[in-house]
């Protein structure tokens, strides 16, 4: 394909301006477009979570674009699960038994920064704000956009249009409306929402409970969660039921109401939070859901990458990750040399959405995960014994969730498929007090060897996959 071509690309946010950076880098005419004001110059509220969790396919990704070590510095290590439980008590559940394998908090708005100044480097990367995108004509390649300046409508043509515009795409929604070619969309709400709170620093900037750790007060049927921040503070999060259970977002509405909740279930994370009554009703209450759909491009016109291909709720952490990872894999493609944009768009997709439907999956499964299973006492167990095996025979096991968030370079469904059973095989076999750990960690590691390649036996046979 020529490089001379003109791409448009909707939406600046992290997978669009790692996309145009990248497509910069390679010598293509890049021309994004924002509906947003520039995040650099005027202080943008949302109500998203302010900062995210990083980790290796995001690393990789910015490794390819060379910017590694600027990221690290906007990074903060989170080396477990802080678990708080009902009385107070805290333990912490390590990641991982390697000590090199750990997560990061990083800034969401620092680091689209820092993409976007990249970006805007390359005289062939054009950067436009306050410019909404209406609706895609992907027949003819052009994009229909209101500038919210001049209040005026102007349409853009292009070689190629690829929209990174998140979950509430337009051009997705384009492709639903147009009725042009087979279309098939779902969306999936859970049934909870979240709400982003805050834990303010001390005084002197400090942090007010341990800063290298992902806090998570798991209550059976909802849970808080803390990320550190740069400055001393942590975005908290609650994830509640919008009208289930006796306390809910449908039925807290008073302060005293609020207040009752907390310090029944949180009183802990109460006492760190003064501020918490202004945060609950000054935020919004929004919704968890994931977006599946297909085609994700049209011919060799228009392309759908990052939450507008493929949306997930944010269990698993990886909903940055995937998304940086979707422009480490499109640029794979683009190496193949494939002569035009249908080959490359049709392969690119075809390599890429069964590890984005299995990170969809899997994140679900985080969910009930982090809200339950981290207080059960058999899944405590099972943690304990994956730390050893993973701090023994570092290079011969890896955890479910090592394989997802640590190895970037095997895909989601491969691991998902491979964690899955390996999972199943450990509780099995706890369950029937087959190995505890006093055993011999190389017999006990051969035991869930031998039962996962059953299980994963037993699943093929089965014809069980993920497409």
């Amino acid at each position: 394909m020529n490089k001379q071509q003109n791409v448009l690309i909707i939406g600046a946010g992290l997978c669009g301006s790692l996309l145009a950076l990248r497509l910069g880098q390679r010598g293509y005419n890049v021309n994004v477009y924002e509906k947003r004001p520039d995040l650099r110059k005027v202080n943008i509220s949302s109500g998203r979570s302010i900062n995210l969790a990083f980790s290796n396919r995001g690393l990789k990704a910015m490794k390819l674009v060379g910017l590694q070590d600027l990221v690290t510095k906007l990074c903060i290590p989170m080396h477990g699960r802080m678990i708080h439980d009902s009385h107070g008590n805290v333990f912490l559940s390590n990641y991982s038994g390697r000590s090199n394998e750990y997560i990061n908090s990083v800034s969401r708005e620092g680091l689209n920064a820092l993409l976007l100044n990249e970006a805007e480097k390359h005289e062939n990367v054009n950067l436009f704000f306050n410019k909404k995108c209406k609706s895609v004509d992907f027949q003819k390649t052009t994009a229909l956009f209101k500038d919210y300046g001049s209040k005026n409508e102007f349409i853009e043509d292009a070689d190629v249009i690829i929209a990174t515009d998140g979950a509430g795409s337009v051009m997705r929604k384009s492709y639903y409306l147009g009725k042009k070619f087979l279309f098939s969309f779902s969306q999936q709400y859970l049934t909870h929402g979240y709400k982003e709170l805050c834990i303010l620093p001390k005084e002197n900037g400090d942090f007010r409970i341990e800063k290298n750790a992902l806090h998570i007060w798991p209550r059976g049927s909802f849970m808080l969660i803390a990320l550190p921040n740069l400055d001393g503070s942590f975005t908290v999060t609650l994830f509640l039921s919008f009208d289930e259970g006796n306390y809910n977002f449908n039925n807290l509405k008073s302060e005293d109401a609020v207040l009752e909740f907390f310090q029944k279930e949180f009183p802990d994370a109460l006492a760190l939070m003064p501020n918490l009554i202004d945060d609950f009703f000054n935020n919004p209450t929004s919704p968890l859901g994931t977006i599946k759909c297909n085609p994700w491009h049209y011919k060799g016109n228009t392309l759908l990458m990052g939450d507008a291909a493929h949306a997930i709720v944010p269990f698993y952490g990886q909903g940055m990750n995937a998304s940086f990872e979707d422009v480490v894999e499109f640029d794979k493609v683009l190496d193949q040399n494939l002569g035009n944009w249908e080959a490359t768009f049709k392969t690119y997709e075809a390599t890429r959405k069964k590890d984005t439907n299995a990170i969809a999956d899997l994140a679900i499964d985080n969910f009930h995960e982090m809200k339950d299973h981290v207080a059960n006492p058999i899944f405590i167990e099972k943690r304990k014994l994956e730390m050893a095996l993973e701090n023994q025979f570092p290079t011969k096991y890896a955890s479910k969730y090592s394989m997802v968030t640590f190895n970037e370079n095997m895909g989601y469904n491969e691991a998902m498929l491979k964690g899955r059973a390996q999972d199943k095989a450990i509780i099995n076999l706890l369950s029937q007090n087959n190995f505890n750990l006093e055993d011999d960690l190389e017999l006990t590691l051969n035991k869930i060897n031998q039962e996962t390649e059953t299980i994963l036996e037993e699943d093929r046979i089965a014809g069980f996959k993920h497409d």
